[in-house]
């Protein structure tokens, strides 16, 4: 019988998380970098960036501004992404944007394509650790207010997106033709393996998060199409990369 978490929300932690115990020292802007290549196009572009372990990551402090931008990734799954989250939390960060990749579930989106999520449906088991989840149709949702500014800054940017619902999971080999067509009929339009987690984190934390996908590959239908190779799909990641570290730097310039 799993232990009823929800009931335990109030309490703390007896392990407290990497920094809790020292003084914030990485500013209140972050931006958590999900997959390698994109961390490797973030740092190409950074001013004198400042590398250090970050568990199985990397944390980066380039100086962008005054205080700096901390950039944090990569990461994959649910627990892993909470846990950097909580961290970089402890260490000051109280506004935070995650960047990564995301897989269609609905012919309505292609590869290349930029989504800003407006909702992530439950499909993990990490986000009941912080928040009691819908019986129904579990969600985690970002702020509404960063995720506001975000689009307005991607409109100013001329960069097209769409707001769109996701859905997160833990078993991207599990992602069956039966679960795909269940999660779309629950409005979603891409899977991924982070958000909702993040979103549950973040509120629970209280602090701001938004996020940005790039659409990497489909499984919308039987096939699975991989676009990772793809001109459209590289170029949108160009794109999604610079605006979110162009964005950090304007919430970091407004501190």
């Amino acid at each position: 019988m799993n232990y009823p978490t929800w009931s335990d929300l109030d309490n703390e932690s007896i392990v407290p998380p990497l920094g809790a115990r020292r003084a914030p020292d990485i500013g209140s802007v972050a931006v958590m970098v999900s997959c390698e290549p994109d961390i490797k196009l973030i740092k190409l572009n950074a001013v004198n960036p400042e590398t250090a372990p970050f568990f199985m990551s990397t944390l980066m402090t380039p100086d962008i501004c005054d205080k700096g931008i901390s950039i944090a990734g990569p990461f994959i799954g649910a627990p892993y992404a909470a846990m950097l989250l909580e961290s970089l939390i402890a260490k000051g960060a109280d506004k935070i944007i995650v960047i990564g990749w995301c897989g269609a579930v609905t012919d309505q989106l292609e590869v290349g394509d930029i989504i800003l999520p407006a909702k992530a449906l439950v499909d993990e088991g990490t986000s009941c650790n912080y928040k009691v989840l819908d019986s129904d149709i579990p969600s985690s949702t970002p702020d509404l207010n960063l995720t506001d500014q975000l689009s307005d800054h991607l409109t100013d940017s001329e960069i097209g997106f769409q707001r769109a619902i996701i859905w997160t999971t833990d078993a991207i080999y599990r992602e069956t033709e039966n679960k795909v067509a269940h999660f779309r009929k629950l409005g979603a339009q891409a899977v991924e393996m982070e958000c909702s987690a993040l979103f549950s984190v973040a509120q629970y934390r209280n602090v701001q998060i938004a996020g940005l996908l790039v659409v990497s590959d489909s499984v919308a239908s039987k096939d699975w199409d991989h676009g990772f190779r793809k001109k459209r799909f590289k170029l949108a990641r160009q794109k999604a990369c610079e605006s979110v570290i162009a964005f950090a730097e304007k919430l970091c310039e407004n501190e």
